[in-house]
This record gives structure tokens, C-alpha cells and sequence, in this order.
């Protein structure tokens, strides 16, 4: 199992991908949009540039959507793609459709298949044990998803985004939590393959306590 779990999908294009052992030229990303399209509008905006890089970089790589897919559409997509990326976005809209299209099911078969993860932000809190934390930014959860249980491939919780400004506020939240929590700066990401986790960035993780 190889998962790259990230905050952000532009630092993919830097050096993410580079982890996955592939060179570019051979990856076939099948792309996850679903969390964007209820985003705010940066956000769209951002992923928006973030295709466009894909396309100029010249990375073989097509957009779906699950919401409204059934368990044999998510199948039949991914027959010619060798990398299942899930960007970020509303996380609890993602999950909702996770659950309701059976990607979590489609994900399980592909991962024993071999084909490594890429997440980023909501796509990476996918692979957490729980969505609480993306539930931090209020009024976020307006898609009626009580349980906030996700996939548990990581035994911990992911907070993206992460700035150093933020370090009170996200000390002080941790308390709440059920699972320990490590934070991804930007351009920072996580690279799991068999249980281990190794810690990739520009800078040094931060560790909070």
C-alpha cells in the first residue's frame, strides 16, 4: 500500500509525485473532483490553475465525479488509470458521496491491486479515521453527515493548511480529539507505504503537543 496524503495538489506538481516511484510519463491519474464543486470560490479558482498546470505538464490524467455514480461507473473509470488521486474540497460532501457511490468499496479492491493514493486536504482526511477536523471551519457540515467515521487507512488525524499563526487555536482544539493529530504545512506531505510514515517538506514537521 503507498498513499501520498498532502495539503495542497500544486506541491504534487513540484515534488509529490516523485515519491510515488513512477516516472511521469507513465502515471494515469484518475482524478476525484467531487469535493470542488461545492467549494467556495477560491477554492474552485485554485483548482481551476491546478488542471491547467496538469494539462501544461503533460501528466496523463482524467476528472471524475462520483456524486450520482454507481460502484460499476467508479470500476469501469478506472480500468485505464494507474493512481487514484481525491482532491480536496467540502470534506463532509465528499464523504457523503463516498458512502452513497461505494468509492470507499472501489478504493479497498484498488489499493490491494497496487494502485498507490494521492490525497490532498479533504482527499487526504479521507484516509483519516474520522472527518472531525475538517468539521473545525464552521458551517461546513450542511450535508446531514452524522457520522463523521472515514477510512482508517492512517491511524491519525491530518490537519492541512497549516500555518504557524495557527498553532494556539489548533493546541487548544486537539484537546477535543479522539485520535492524535499531525499537521501539513503547504508544501509538506505525508508518504505512508506498508505502515510506515515518512515525512516530506521544505521544512521540518511540526510537532505539536
Amino acid at each position: 500500500m503507498k498513499l501520498i496524503l498532502a495539503s495542497k495538489e500544486k506541491f504534487l506538481l513540484e515534488r509529490g509525485y516523485d515519491l510515488l516511484g513512477m516516472l511521469r510519463k507513465d502515471l494515469k491519474i484518475g482524478l476525484i473532483t467531487t469535493a470542488v464543486k461545492v467549494s467556495d470560490e477560491q477554492y474552485i479558482k485554485y483548482m481551476k490553475e491546478y488542471i491547467e498546470l496538469m494539462k501544461s505538464s503533460g501528466i496523463d490524467f482524467k476528472e471524475f465525479d462520483i456524486d450520482g455514480k454507481k460502484e460499476k461507473d467508479i470500476r469501469e473509470f478506472f480500468i485505464d488509470r494507474n493512481v487514484v488521486q481525491v482532491s480536496g474540497g467540502s470534506p463532509f460532501f465528499l464523504l457523503k458521496k463516498v458512502r452513497e457511490s461505494r468509492f470507499d468499496v472501489v478504493l479497498k479492491d484498488l489499493i490491494k491491486e497496487g494502485y498507490p493514493y494521492v490525497g490532498c486536504s479533504s482527499g487526504s482526511h479521507l484516509m483519516t479515521p474520522s472527518m472531525e477536523v475538517g468539521g473545525w471551519k464552521v458551517g461546513r457540515n450542511k450535508f446531514g453527515v452524522e457520522d463523521l467515521t472515514t477510512l482508517g487507512y492512517v491511524p491519525f488525524l491530518i490537519k492541512s493548511h497549516y500555518t504557524d499563526d495557527k498553532k494556539e487555536e489548533v493546541v487548544e482544539k486537539m484537546k477535543t480529539l479522539k485520535y492524535p493529530l499531525r499537521v501539513l504545512k503547504d508544501n509538506q506531505c505525508f508518504l505512508v507505504e506498508d505502515g510506515k510514515v515518512t515525512f516530506f517538506g521544505d521544512e521540518k514537521e511540526t510537532i505539536l503537543e
